[in-house]
């Protein structure tokens, strides 16, 4: 089979895809410049009404809030056209070079959750060498794992939800992913295209996409957009320290979660489990920091107020009805037909023994009852409040914790089973399938 590739110029169309979806609306064009007009730059730059307990100030209008009427109807309806980018393979350099551009670091990209999704499925396809997309694609488009990452952008993924009731990232994520996280689409040499380069003589080779989805640089992770919010409920002196407060605890989780960025590759399922179970362990830790602020803060607002920071969500529910990725957070739990256990393969390859399948049984068992818990878990769209949004990501994530944690075990105890030979065999599994 002969791999598509793309080099620059096809990664600047995913730019200018991206940028046309800023331009059509989403939450980068509808909500001033992104969901943090002022958080990439924008809003908190100016200092702010209160002065700034985040860092960042806050900005009652936050740079262009009010251009949310001309861009927001009707234009999220379609999004961009994904195909360009996830129908094809990328070489690591070439990537990296485009990755690095000005266009990719720019924070209006990074705040839109087609652009994200776009980033990612170039990202994602970068040291793959199976067939034309992806077999652990989600349904939106994008991608569970980049590499040895799991759930990049995951901080812009939670505040999407609950400030904006977009779960076009969030609700995306589930048992396909722990699937993805055993059956490895990487193999070693693939995975070469995201680890840090050696030293070239004096010189320093370029940082590999991992540190700008991660959120290497501060202004991509900055969090909750507390300019917006200012601008929809006015808050009074006493309940702008609480919202300087959400802003801190805001900060805070997204240094949490981009802490939790590998630094390293896990070569194996045991090991890629343990990697996602550290990232969704991250998540939890951040959403236990800024939930309680949250909570706070909405709960200093009066009835009025509590009606306008709502209202900030309205728009998308609005539209969802004519959105192609809006039936996303329903359908979380749905299972592809291509993530049918492959026995076959592993029978073929791995050549288990009868103990060995009693523990591939096992595994196979308690992988069907964690997707059965994630579908149960999920969160229809219909939840109308910031709090409420925040505890379903709370819930989903303990849900999804439990199901990793379950899944790992059972796993090691299969591995612990194998030789060598074996492990390579199974290993080898999941770089050889295709779509």
């Amino acid at each position: 089979m002969v791999r598509p590739v793309i080099g620059i110029a096809a990664i600047a169309l995913a730019c200018v895809l991206a940028g046309a979806a800023l331009a059509k609306g989403g939450h980068g064009g509808g909500h001033g410049g992104g969901h943090g007009g002022g958080h990439h730059g924008g809003g908190h730059r100016a200092g702010g009404h209160h002065g700034g307990g985040h860092g960042f100030g806050r900005a009652h209008v936050g740079g262009g809030h009010h251009g949310g009427a001309r861009f927001a109807a009707g234009a999220r309806r379609g999004g961009p056209n994904f195909g360009q980018i996830r129908n094809a393979a990328v070489r690591p350099a070439g990537f990296r070079n485009a990755f690095n551009a000005h266009a990719f670091r720019n924070g209006r990209l990074i705040s839109n959750p087609a652009a994200r999704a776009q980033m990612v499925a170039a990202a994602a396809l970068v040291g793959w060498h199976g067939a034309s997309n992806g077999w652990w694609q989600h349904p939106g488009g994008s991608y569970g794992w980049v590499g040895p990452l799991f759930w990049p952008f995951a901080y812009n993924d939670l505040y999407d939800y609950t400030i904006w009731g977009d779960g076009l990232g969030f609700w995306g994520y589930g048992y396909p992913d722990i699937y993805a996280g055993i059956f490895g689409p990487y193999g070693y040499d693939g995975l070469s295209g995201y680890l840090p380069q050696r030293p070239q003589g004096r010189r320093q080779a370029r940082s590999v996409p991992l540190d700008q989805l991660c959120g290497s640089d501060r202004r991509e992770i900055a969090g909750l957009p507390i300019d917006q919010i200012a601008s929809a409920v006015q808050p009074t002196d006493a309940q702008g320290a609480g919202l300087d407060e959400l802003g801190n605890a805001s900060m805070q989780a997204a240094e949490l979660i981009r802490a939790s960025c590998p630094t390293q590759v896990a070569a194996t399922a045991p090991g890629r489990l343990a990697a996602m179970q550290q990232r969704v362990e991250a998540m939890i830790n951040a959403v236990n920091l800024v939930q309680p602020a949250l909570e706070k803060f909405y709960g200093s607002l009066s009835d009025e107020q509590k009606l306008r920071f709502n209202a900030l969500a309205e728009d998308q529910r609005r539209t969802s009805a004519n959105n192609p990725n809006a039936s996303l957070a329903q359908s979380c739990g749905a299972q592809s037909a291509s993530l049918a256990w492959p026995g076959s393969e592993i029978e073929a390859r791995v050549r288990p023994n009868d103990t060995q399948r009693a523990a591939l049984a096992v595994l196979q068992d308690t992988s069907a009852k964690v997707n059965d818990a994630l579908k149960a878990a999920c969160q229809p769209n219909d939840v109308m409040t910031p709090p409420a949004r925040m505890a379903a990501v709370r819930t989903r994530l303990g849900v999804m914790l439990d199901g990793v944690k379950s899944v790992r075990a059972a796993l090691e105890d299969f591995y612990a089973t194998l030789n060598d030979e074996q492990k390579a065999q199974f290993e080898a599994i999941g770089p050889r399938r295709t779509s």
